[in-house]
């Protein structure tokens, strides 16, 4: 990094409280994971933040995405078809010796995995259930459980989680799917950010479409 960039870029490491608890988690530039999180087989892209007390697991989050503090992604599911639903029929190992976690139905778990595009805002203490798609730029309304994919850009609350509405036009939409501004360089996202607090967003669309990388 040279003078210059080091001007305007901060250090891009992850961020990650001591109180979190990660295991077998990748985590992209910029990333920040907050107290007392939990992950567990997570991939966070660059820039994507965790409040407090939130957790995942199996999960791959896009760029820029905000988790708000309490929320879940992919909610624990039981084996409601066995004898019993209670964690004895698979994770013995915790109440008796001899016995392993039953890997096929962590097999099961891990093929339920959930993925959230670029740019995704989950309010506070939502729930993503197993399986889930978001896409990019959608929201999750606060206390939300969501239990069917969300289109990108859809704004979706509820218990179970409806649509209320888009936050664009498609064609807007379709112009910053495009424009895929989440993989910029951090210099010339720099740049762009006072023009994403001033500019309405076509003129933003109308003056960067047309910027050189």
């Amino acid at each position: 990094m040279d003078r210059a960039e080091n001007l305007v870029l901060k250090d891009p490491e992850p961020r990650i409280h001591p109180t979190a608890e990660l295991k077998a988690c990748k985590l992209g530039r910029y990333a920040s994971i907050g107290e007392r999180v939990i992950l567990r087989e997570v991939t966070v892209g660059d820039f994507s933040y965790f409040e407090r007390h939130a957790e995942a697991i199996y999960t791959t989050i896009g760029k820029f995405c905000s988790i708000a503090a309490n929320s879940r992604i992919n909610a624990l599911e039981h084996p409601i078809e066995r004898l019993t639903q209670h964690k004895v029929s698979y994770r013995p190992n915790e109440y008796f010796r001899w016995l392993g976690v039953d890997a096929g139905f962590r097999e099961r778990r891990q093929a339920k995995a959930v993925s959230i595009g670029h740019d995704v805002w989950i309010g506070h203490g939502a729930v993503i259930m197993p399986g889930v798609t978001i896409g990019n730029g959608a929201i999750v309304g606060a206390n939300a459980v969501v239990t069917r994919d969300v289109p990108a850009y859809a704004i979706v609350a509820g218990v179970p989680a409806k649509p209320l509405r888009q936050r664009f036009a498609a064609d807007i939409a379709a112009r910053i799917e495009s424009l895929a501004w989440w993989d910029w360089a951090p210099e010339r996202l720099a740049r762009a950010v006072p023009d994403m607090q001033a500019l309405p967003i076509e003129a933003f669309l109308d003056r960067w479409e047309n910027d050189a990388p």
